[in-house]
């Protein structure tokens, strides 16, 4: 079935936001212990661009909101908790990810030829996919994003999250941020915000936007203790409880 045409502005309103997000991050500099900064919405924008198109029709039921994308997951294919699995087979997604201006040489991109796993990613959208038939039949209703789209690495390798940079750094960032994260819950319109982790919860709140309602589930994070036994089970039973998702196999 064809979109309609509001479907079809709120599209192409995530791409406007997308690209925007991503040359004002670009204006950013990051010191201390940041080695490497990874902006996939530039260099993975192809996939990146086939995910807004599945995904973004308005309004939603839902927006997930992670904190920022993962080294194995939304680095490689440019999609929220993008585990490449996911991705290519559940969403039908795949498109050429290019190289970010500087590679950190532990932590190369090789896009959907990446053999490593996305831990957080397999299990969000593995949770998904086991109670929605299809892709489609969930984004029509849900969607994922992340607030902050870089990817931000020490010396080493190691993964450094937006809430350990400093201060005035992070302030610069989530400025940015809020801005996007404004404009998309205006362009979808949903009924919650729900925050993947604290993280996202904290920054859902500090919005001045009060037209949905928020609301937080567990990190699937390995480096979660408590997200490494029955975390789908706790994810669900938490949106049942909430009323964002009934009692039975499919919403």
């Amino acid at each position: 079935m064809p979109r309609d045409s509001t479907n079809m502005d709120s599209i192409t309103e995530l791409k406007k936001i997308s690209a925007s997000l991503a040359k004002e991050c670009e204006t950013l500099r990051f010191g201390g212990k940041v080695a490497a900064v990874y902006n996939p919405l530039l260099f993975a924008s192809l996939p990146h661009n086939k995910y807004l198109e599945l995904s973004g029709s308005g309004p939603k039921k839902v927006i997930f909101l992670g904190m920022n994308p993962g080294p194995w997951g939304m680095a490689q294919t440019g999609v929220p908790f993008g585990e490449i699995t996911a991705v290519r087979d559940w969403m039908g997604i795949m498109a050429e990810v290019k190289k970010p201006e500087r590679e950190h040489p532990k932590r190369p991109i090789e896009g959907f030829a990446c053999a490593k796993s996305e831990v957080s990613g397999r299990r969000l959208w593995g949770l998904f996919g086991a109670r929605f038939e299809t892709a489609a039949d969930f984004f029509r209703e849900h969607y994922v994003a992340n607030y902050c789209p870089l990817v931000f690495m020490d010396e080493n390798g190691a993964n450094i999250t937006p809430d350990k940079l400093p201060a005035h750094e992070a302030a610069a960032l989530f400025e940015i941020c809020n801005r996007a994260l404004l404009a998309t819950i205006k362009a979808l319109s949903p009924r919650w915000v729900i925050g993947v982790g604290g993280f996202a919860k904290k920054r859902i709140d500090a919005l001045s936007c009060k037209s949905f309602t928020s609301a937080q589930i567990l990190h699937p994070s390995p480096a979660n203790p408590r997200a490494n036994s029955g975390w789908a089970d706790e994810v669900t039973k938490t949106l049942v409880g909430l009323g964002v998702w009934d009692q039975g196999i499919t919403d």
